[in-house]
């Protein structure tokens, strides 16, 4: 094959591949691929029902690197970095990397702040809560409807004239630091592995019991984050985007990828003998069905005012948004004030101050959502 045709083979293959991901079986493959390895990363290590959390996942990050002192839940996750790198190689292999922020960065750090508060009120995020209802945590049916309920508040803002502003083109490094950011938590990793029953190794947290010493093979997870990062920044798969969608839009094409990933995650968990159905007892959950509805109503209220999920928000920054990564570092940073000031639930319930950071929180969207409005409704 001469170079010439080489170079239209692989233009041609290119266009193809974009072309399969905007189609509905395109996302619900992207759905399907999550949900598989979601419940094959736990057959494998991960915590119960959170074999994907991105949550959870940037909580232990927040932890491994000291930004609280909750000892269950230490450990610098590889499938984050996955995910942000992944989107990053994605964008550059497609010409999609475009560096750009300057949209009201502050207000998306508390938005990132208060979501992960409320995600880990309920405990997970919402792919999370996907994952818990395929695997029949009954709990995780108050989070989706919670869920659901924060993103229509939100697109009645959108509505009324909400916006955050446009984004510019900046600087190209600017949308490198948070991959760049993730290269380095992955140099730590291998500078200081988790030594066997030590609780820091150099710079590192690392959790001896709980859900934060539970985790697959490290290059496992890293390739998983990797091709899931990859995956969705093709085909811009979205919880909260797909929600948005149905409920501003009635489309649906968004919606099939978390429909893929329910009834892939079901079938795998069937499979493995991961599926337990029921309401007590289920892993790294409580039972306390009002808050576990509340904390997703805040998570999703800011998710969408914020415009994407926390697994969009690792993506977009992959693909070089500054002001999606203000947000992914308000979640991690809000994670350390959740186990500090008591605000994350464990599986005995609510922690002692979680449900006045719920208020808060709805009270603060709230105030951003009717203040940051180009026009009235």
């Amino acid at each position: 094959m001469s170079v010439q045709a080489a170079s239209e083979y692989a233009v041609k293959s290119t266009v193809r591949m974009k072309s399969f991901f905007a189609t509905k079986w395109g996302i619900i493959a992207v759905g399907g691929f999550i949900g598989v390895f979601a419940a094959l990363l736990q057959k494998w290590g991960n915590p119960g029902n959170m074999g994907i959390c991105v949550a959870c996942m940037e909580r232990d990050i927040a932890g491994a690197v000291g930004l609280h002192r909750a000892a269950v839940v230490q450990y610098m996750r590889p499938e984050i970095i996955g995910f942000v790198l992944g989107s990053f190689i994605a964008a550059y292999s497609f010409r999609e990397f475009r560096s750009r922020a300057g949209s009201a960065p502050i207000v998306r750090f508390i938005l990132g702040a208060f979501a992960m508060i409320g995600a880990l009120v309920f405990l997970g995020c919402p792919w999370r809560a996907l994952l818990r209802f395929s695997a029949g945590d009954g709990n995780a049916i108050f989070g989706l409807l919670g869920l659901v309920g924060g993103i229509w508040v939100g697109t009645l803002f959108l509505k009324g004239g909400y916006n955050l502003g446009r984004s510019t083109k900046t600087y190209t490094s600017v949308g490198w630091l948070l991959p760049l950011t993730m290269l380095g938590f992955l140099a730590l990793m291998l500078i200081y592995p988790q030594v066997k029953d030590q609780p820091q190794s150099g710079v590192l947290f690392y959790s001896l019991k709980g859900p934060g010493s539970q985790h697959a093979p490290l290059l496992v997870s890293l390739v998983i984050g990797l091709a899931v990062g990859f995956l969705a920044q093709r085909s811009r798969f979205c919880t909260m985007g797909a929600f948005r969608d149905l409920l501003l839009f009635r489309q649906t094409h968004l919606l099939l990828g978390l429909v893929g990933l329910v009834v892939f995650a079901f079938i795998m968990n069937l499979i493995l003998g991961q599926f337990h159905p029921g309401f007590a007892k289920q892993p790294i959950a409580h039972t306390m069905s009002l808050w576990n509805f509340g904390g997703m109503v805040l998570a999703g209220l800011a998710f969408a005012l914020a415009g994407g999920c926390p697994g969009r928000q690792l993506f977009l920054a992959g693909e070089g948004d500054g002001d999606a990564a203000v947000f992914v570092m308000g979640m991690i940073v809000g994670a350390g004030f959740s186990h500090n000031f008591g605000l994350a639930s464990s599986p005995n319930g609510v922690g002692p101050h979680g449900i006045a950071a719920v208020i808060i929180g709805m009270l603060v969207c709230l105030f951003i959502g009717f203040t940051m409005r180009t026009r009235t409704a």
